[in-house]
């Protein structure tokens, strides 16, 4: 910020300056601005202060955060150590209590808390432990490594640091606040997971390839698996929820405090919402029980147009929450990373199986979960409402085709496609049938493709509908390597759906 005005380094000064003030200041709206003109006298919004700061300069005297709202680094220091707990999602404010029952996570917690080092006021060995591990994942750090800059930085700190001296203590304290994971060994080819039957296998029983990584001379590499997957398993997670009294309160919005008439702003007031309600009395009963949606795509983490590796995280989000909240960054749980050098396409169901199999569990009920809000014990259960993807992912997680002849999921066989003749890629037009039945462009040929349309609008299927046709599909679903996709079948005749999804396991 004291750095030459046309230099970048204030340019970024003045952006994470304003940024902090933004976070933290009592009124955002009126920031009191630090130029040499104003000397802290005025009061702007963000961009004045910033064109205030680029014109005249800052404060040379202004060297620590004290003139928008701060009384004293003691509180700084708390707000700060309460904002990193609720980044990772253990807390919210002094006032905080957490089940009797989690002694372990309670253990943790508060020695999480101690100063990093003797007479430290500013960090604390659980937001240290944060910072470093962020950079550790940011910059693709080694256990290895992670562990010896430990090490360093608890030679540079002054004796009795909190550091801890492995990569290994760092994680126990992570696995602690509900952060654990799974690495689940896949078949290369996307055939299985090696879990449960297939727990010690060496080779996949589908495919025949082996299990692990192959190295020069194609010699294998026996204890590198050839592909993994990272599932982070959710239901911990939701037991935390509830131990934080502003979380467990706020899962109950949708009950409590939500308007409650015939205008939609919220999943609660959607026909879904009360289809679950109407059909199943003992969910509804229990403001409690999760709703909850599944999200996922697929990216390049490498930020280049190669399209050699992909990355697919698989996001739960909650819409007990209130609309402010529920879309938030730290409520959205990751609880799956499909990674490889291709897509998992249509295979994705194999990758989806451990969530799946949770979200049964989620819907039996999961016992003893204690509500720091309402001092309980209660029973908790989770029902998945839908998905939220783009078309290419939701043809991936339902089944249903999603290009050639039947591309549409609500005309199915009626869809009407035309096969570019240059081009040979597959056009859908003849949308006005879809219009009124006497709508008058329905009959001006020669302002579109010289045709009229006449023919009524498909009828989309009920759920029972698609069902009965999904499971009447003789080609075997999942995945089978001697059943070709529907080999010598005329794409016109194709069903408009490749598999019968992984979603139909759950109950609901």
């Amino acid at each position: 910020m004291h750095a030459d005005r046309r230099s970048r380094t204030f340019e970024l000064g003045v952006e994470e300056m304003l940024m902090f003030a933004l976070e933290n200041g009592c009124d955002v709206n009126r920031l009191c601005c630090p130029c040499m003109n104003c000397a802290h006298s005025k009061h702007w919004k963000a961009s004045v202060v910033k064109d205030h700061l680029v014109e005249f300069g800052i404060d040379k005297t202004y060297t620590k955060w004290i003139w928008h709202g701060e009384k004293s680094e003691s509180e700084w220091h708390s707000e700060t150590v309460e904002k990193e707990q609720n980044d990772i999602g253990i807390g919210g404010s002094d006032d905080e209590e957490f089940s009797e029952d989690s002694n372990e996570f309670l253990r943790f917690v508060e020695d999480g808390d101690k100063p990093l080092y003797p007479g430290c006021t500013r960090f604390t060995k659980l937001n240290g432990l944060v910072k470093t591990y962020n950079l550790k994942a940011k910059h693709g750090l080694s256990d290895a490594c992670y562990s010896d800059m430990l090490i360093l930085i608890g030679i540079l700190l002054p004796e009795g640091n909190e550091v801890p001296g492995s990569f290994y203590e760092a994680k126990k304290t992570l696995c602690a606040l509900g952060m654990d994971y799974q690495k689940i060994h896949a078949c290369p080819n996307d055939c299985i997971l090696y879990r449960d039957n297939h727990m010690d296998a060496a080779s996949c029983p589908i495919c025949g390839i082996s299990r692990w990584k192959k190295g020069k001379n194609n010699v294998e590499k026996v204890g590198v698996p050839g592909k993994v997957l990272w599932y982070f398993p959710p239901i911990s997670r939701f037991r935390k929820m509830f131990q934080s009294t502003q979380t467990a309160k706020a899962l109950t919005w949708h009950a409590d405090e939500r308007v409650k008439d015939d205008k939609m702003r919220h999943p609660a007031d959607s026909p879904s919402w009360k289809l679950v309600d109407d059909k199943w009395l003992a969910f509804r009963s229990e403001p409690r029980n999760l709703r909850l949606a599944l999200s996922s795509d697929g990216f390049n983490p490498h930020s280049s147009l190669s399209s050699r590796y992909s990355c697919w995280p698989v996001i739960l989000v909650s819409y007990n929450l209130p609309p402010w909240l529920c879309m938030k960054r730290k409520y959205m749980m990751l609880t799956l990373l499909i990674s490889g050098p291709k897509q998992p396409g249509n295979d994705i169901d194999v990758y989806l199986q451990p969530l799946i199999d949770d979200l049964k569990i989620l819907w039996d009920g999961v016992e003893e979960v204690y509500d720091c809000y309402r001092k309980e014990y209660f029973k908790l259960r989770a029902v998945l409402f839908w998905t939220i993807n783009d078309f290419p992912a939701y043809g991936n997680l339902s089944g249903n085709i999603v290009k050639g002849y039947n591309a549409c999921p609500i005309c199915l066989e009626h869809t009407k496609p035309h096969r570019l003749g240059h081009g040979k890629k597959m056009s859908y037009q003849w949308h006005r049938r879809f219009l009124p039945h006497h709508h008058p462009y329905r009959r001006q040929a020669t302002a579109f493709d010289n045709t009229e349309e006449v023919d009524p609008a498909p009828v989309p299927l009920s759920g029972e509908e698609v069902l009965k046709r999904v499971e009447g599909l003789t080609r075997p679903f999942g995945k089978n390597h001697t059943h070709p996709p529907y080999k010598g079948v005329e794409d016109q005749n194709r069903p408009c759906w490749k598999k019968k999804s992984v979603f139909f396991q759950l109950e609901y």
